[in-house]
């Protein structure tokens, strides 16, 4: 039998220091997470790397930060769970586990040169962020960019200050809309579908990548398909129970594709033919 060293394998841990905690809201923190000797996680956007606490377990969580920020990485957790809150309790200094990154992450080879549309319902602003400042960092690379954001509530919003950035940038469309919210609030309420058809687009050159809870999909691609964008100019980032990474315990497997490894994400002409996965 062939074997494997286990640096090559992905089961390999990495111990990760956590540099910084920041509490975004209630239910979600961002920890800033650093490597032994500064070793840069190399990660592309939309990737998910699997944390492990000793003695508690070990789960998939979304990179949240660019690429192009190599001395650490940020991952957005929400206290959901046994292990997400045993996360939660943990301080600076103390040491996680990190196997990875894991998936195929945003398409951002075929996104250069192109207007960008970037959709996120929800917690899918946190894997989406990563794509965001990855086009921020190399903003020439990359033609009009549009971004949609759609909440629960205003009190559910992440990363309120770099929305705020985003709004002020010059170069950046940014547009975001909230399920519900007190008689003060001065945005827009209603669905994020409601967003896409007042957006400027030239559909033929525009790649639309959106990510969100499984349920907005259909919607929004329906939405897109109106605006004229092709199936092929679409990407999804698809939500499932995501347990090794490696393919190999079929939690996120779908007939014979496997989440972790296939996607998550997936382009909308490809995955549509899959049934059961949007």
């Amino acid at each position: 039998m062939e074997s494997i060293a286990i640096n090559q394998s992905g089961y390999q841990i990495k111990r990760g220091r956590i540099e910084e905690i920041t509490e975004l809201t209630e239910l979600e923190k961002l920890f800033r997470i650093v490597l032994p000797d500064d070793e840069a996680l190399d990660h592309d956007p939309g990737q998910f790397v699997q944390v492990s606490l000793f003695g508690v377990g070990e789960a998939p969580i979304s990179i949240c930060s660019s690429p192009t920020r190599r001395d650490s990485f940020e991952l957005c957790v929400r206290n959901a769970g046994r292990f997400t809150a045993a996360l939660h309790q943990l301080k600076v200094g103390d040491e996680v586990g990190i196997r990875g990154p894991f998936g195929v992450g945003f398409p951002v080879v075929p996104l250069e040169g192109n207007d960008v549309l970037l959709i996120a319902g929800g917690l899918g602003i946190a894997p989406l962020r990563s794509l965001i400042n990855f086009i921020i960092d190399n903003r020439r690379d990359f033609g009009k960019v549009d971004i949609l954001l759609g909440s629960r509530d205003p009190e559910s919003m992440l990363f309120c200050d770099e929305l705020a950035y985003w709004r002020k940038r010059i170069d950046i469309n940014f547009c975001c809309s909230v399920d519900r919210a007190a008689p003060e609030w001065e945005g827009n309420v209603g669905l994020i579908t409601a967003l896409i058809p007042g957006a400027s687009l030239d559909p033929l050159k525009t790649i639309a990548v959106a990510c969100g809870p499984p349920i907005m999909y259909r919607f929004v691609v329906d939405e897109l398909l109106k605006k004229g964008i092709p199936e092929s100019h679409i990407y999804l980032s698809l939500e499932r129970h995501m347990k090794c990474g490696l393919g190999k315990c079929g939690h996120c497997q779908i007939h014979d594709v496997y989440c972790c490894q296939d996607g998550p994400v997936f382009n909308y002409s490809w995955v549509k033919k899959i049934k059961g996965a949007i």
